[in-house]
């Protein structure tokens, strides 16, 4: 059986693809070719279907472990709409001309009413968060090039196999990667810094589920 045109182009066997534009990405939205709200994101110009699914879990559905994760996150984070943010929840951010993901979770700034016409780009983005559990090697090597490339000042990935937050920092743009990586387990704090005289911090297991699944 002859190889698909993606492994002839990953192998170098076959003309470049074309990648789709953000605009090109949206008038395809609004033309009814791809459904409002549908789990896909612009990455590297290539629309690809994002994966919230458990680990051995159906990687079309939304798993139940990922989802409560989700919400324990969410739910320590809301703190920071004290300070001038609020959540952009499973929602797109514009990161370049072929980039649009939708991260788990945005910290961005102002309120939600100031994006009415446009989502929020690089300069408004203080944080993203990526609940990774059958993802997490993408979301370690694609996710950290494409956020550290944009600048973002923090990424954290809420490691669900490993019961750990990931938290990167320092982007080294022109290498798209970050300098630094903190690792925080349970029964320690976690401190996003806002500013320099504002943080919010909360305890890593109110985010985690320990492995019996037990809400703590």
């Amino acid at each position: 059986m002859s190889d698909s045109v993606l492994e002839q182009v990953v192998a170098g066997r076959a003309p470049e693809v074309l990648p789709l534009t953000v605009d090109q990405y949206h008038s395809m939205i609004a033309a009814g070719i791809l459904r409002e709200g549908q789990p896909t994101e612009l990455i590297d110009g290539v629309l690809v279907r994002r994966d919230r699914s458990d680990r051995g879990g159906d990687s079309m559905a939304h798993g139940p472990r990922h989802s409560l994760t989700l919400k324990r996150t969410e739910r320590q984070l809301r703190a920071v709409e004290a300070y001038g943010f609020h959540l952009h929840v499973q929602l797109p951010v514009t990161l370049g001309a072929i980039q649009e993901p939708e991260p788990d979770v945005s910290v961005v700034r102002g309120k939600a009413e100031d994006y009415l016409e446009r989502h929020p780009g690089q300069a408004d983005i203080l944080a993203l968060v990526e609940v990774s559990d059958s993802t997490l090697e993408y979301d370690r090597t694609t996710k950290q090039r494409l956020f550290a490339a944009a600048g973002i000042g923090t990424y954290l990935i809420v490691n669900l196999p490993d019961e750990r937050i990931e938290v990167y920092q320092q982007p080294l743009v022109s290498e798209g990667r970050y300098a630094a990586r903190t690792d925080y387990v349970a029964g320690q704090t976690l401190r996003l810094v806002l500013s320099p005289t504002q943080q919010v911090e909360f305890q890593v297991s109110h985010v985690l589920l320990p492995r019996d699944g037990s809400p703590t």
